[in-house]
């Protein structure tokens, strides 16, 4: 089995949960976090603060504060087959791509045990 782990955008739940169901994969974790990416600051801009002493009021003037700023994501970890991987990772890629920077990165991740709470067996 595997664990598929998605960092996405948060106006992004409703249409994730949705797609999640309809492609056969109706139980997943939702959970709030925060974080960034690796957006890097364009070297112009910085040429422009330093020659006049201010930024650029705008969107590209923000990006001075990305270095240390969080963004609100949410976290999606959905637990399937190894043969289901593909489809689920499909799904969320289709229900979260903007073709933006900040849609979100995915990671799929060995599961090695699973125990039922309520009985203690193994359920894998």
């Amino acid at each position: 089995m595997k664990e598929i782990l998605a960092f996405l955008r948060t106006n992004k739940v409703n249409s994730t949960k949705k797609a999640l169901a309809s492609a056969g994969f109706p139980a997943f974790v939702c959970r709030a976090c925060m974080g960034r990416g690796k957006k890097g600051l364009d070297p112009a801009l910085l040429k422009y603060a330093m020659e006049t002493g201010s930024l650029p009021v705008s969107k590209v003037g923000e990006s001075f504060t990305e270095g240390s700023r969080l963004i609100p994501k949410r976290a999606f970890m959905v637990v399937v087959e190894d043969d289901q991987v593909e489809l689920a990772v499909k799904t969320i890629i289709k229900a979260n791509q903007t073709d933006h920077p900040g849609d979100g990165k995915i990671f799929v991740l060995p599961v090695s045990e699973s125990f039922r709470v309520r009985t203690g067996e193994n359920a894998l």
